[in-house]
């Protein structure tokens, strides 16, 4: 499960830089309220912002994709190995119908011997 919990780190440290960033345009917007900074200035700051957080909320979608891809591949996995186990135990027990037909043959073959020799003996 290593794989799986690296994805699930990165995506944990994707969504904390992407609050960060939200909390920079906060910041923007009460500064710009203040005067601080002009409008057009603003814009440009929270375009920024706005693309890098966008860009990390990509990120983290393929991270998931690859997070259910992994789940399916390890459900897939041991679905076959269930079919080999399955599939072994119908080996074996064919195996064993097989062995016990050729006893159940074998001593019948056994059983009529006898009688045979003691037919030719009385005739």
């Amino acid at each position: 499960m290593g794989f799986i919990e690296r994805l699930e780190k990165n995506i944990e440290k994707l969504e904390k830089k992407m609050e960060k960033e939200q909390l920079k345009i906060v910041a923007l917007e009460a500064r710009c309220e203040s005067k601080k900074i002009t409008k057009a200035e603003f814009i440009l700051k929270k375009r920024r912002h706005d693309e890098q957080i966008h860009a990390w909320s990509a990120r983290i979608r393929v991270l998931q994709g690859g997070i259910v891809r992994e789940n399916k591949h390890i459900e897939e996995k041991a679905e076959e190995k269930e079919k080999k186990k399955e599939e072994k135990e119908k080996k074996k027990e064919k195996k064993e119908k097989k062995e016990e037909e050729l006893e159940e043959e074998s001593e019948e073959e056994s059983e009529e011997e006898p009688e045979e020799k003691e037919n030719q003996h009385s005739a």
